[in-house]
């Protein structure tokens, strides 16, 4: 997988919802599988398992009508979440880049026939199949997000960000905040008032992965070698949560574009 090509995604990806229902050729299915055992973990201490399974294998409300889904397993740990949404949007990027559709499925959970296909916990998916609708956004002006200003604090790393405020969200709710540094950038999320806890709480989670993917991403192609840390005695701003710094160690500099 790419590293590079997923970069180049960021900028026109999008949630694809219409799905041609006929299954994938066996040789693309075969590539899904094996790209999904490539992915990179936030944490590599946790344990996860990805499977690639058939129609009818999710049920749930908003769930998407599709040839094929991608199923998430992961023990429980505090970073499990933050864990699915970093390494699941890698594969999110590289369907993307197949030119195949692909949806987060937030609320779905696996139907009766696909309930042991794993001994973890499971997660989240993501639906898979060939777009019956345009797969790509065409202009940076079809994402829908909030300036850069209402979450961002700090002049560095534009870029960066930029790519970071790009991540889909549940219910588009971008819960992400970022403090840049010269060499770092701190990540937040947005505490969700007590009516919204039990709905976005959860999700938030996976969104802040997804976030810190785009982030990881976009340093390496601006010629980074990011670390993920944890940083002790932040000074964690009112209505927020400290998630995780990344820290950024320069090893080249070309430009970035997103």
């Amino acid at each position: 997988m790419n590293e590079t090509t997923l970069f180049e995604t960021i900028g026109k990806r999008k949630s694809v919802r219409k799905y041609d229902m006929n299954p994938l050729p066996e040789n693309l299915q075969q590539q899904i599988r094996d790209a999904a055992g490539e992915l990179c973990p936030l944490n590599p201490g946790i344990k996860t398992e990805i499977h690639f399974l058939s129609e009818g294998a999710v049920k749930g409300l908003l769930t998407i009508k599709a040839p094929h889904y991608l199923l998430f397993f992961s023990e429980e740990s505090p970073e499990s979440l933050l864990n699915a949404g970093f390494m699941l949007q890698q594969m999110d990027l590289h369907l993307s880049s197949l030119e195949l559709g692909a949806c987060w499925l937030g609320m779905a959970k696996p139907t009766k026939g696909f309930t042991d296909v794993s001994a973890l916990p499971f997660v989240i998916a993501l639906s898979v199949g060939m777009p019956a609708e345009q797969v790509h956004r065409q202009h940076q002006t079809d994402f829908q997000r909030k300036p850069l200003a209402d979450m961002v604090t700090g002049s560095d790393h534009e870029a960066l960000v930029a790519a970071a405020r790009l991540a889909p969200s549940a219910t588009n709710s971008q819960p992400w905040r970022f403090q840049t540094t010269p060499d770092a950038i701190h990540v937040f999320r947005m505490k969700p008032g007590m009516m919204k806890a039990w709905l976005y709480d959860r999700m938030n989670q996976v969104d802040i992965g997804i976030a810190l993917c785009h982030l990881w991403l976009a340093a390496k192609a601006e010629g980074y070698q990011p670390r993920l840390v944890n940083e002790d005695d932040m000074a964690i701003p009112e209505g927020q949560l400290y998630v995780k710094t990344v820290k950024l160690e320069a090893v080249d500099s070309p430009v970035l574009n997103v």
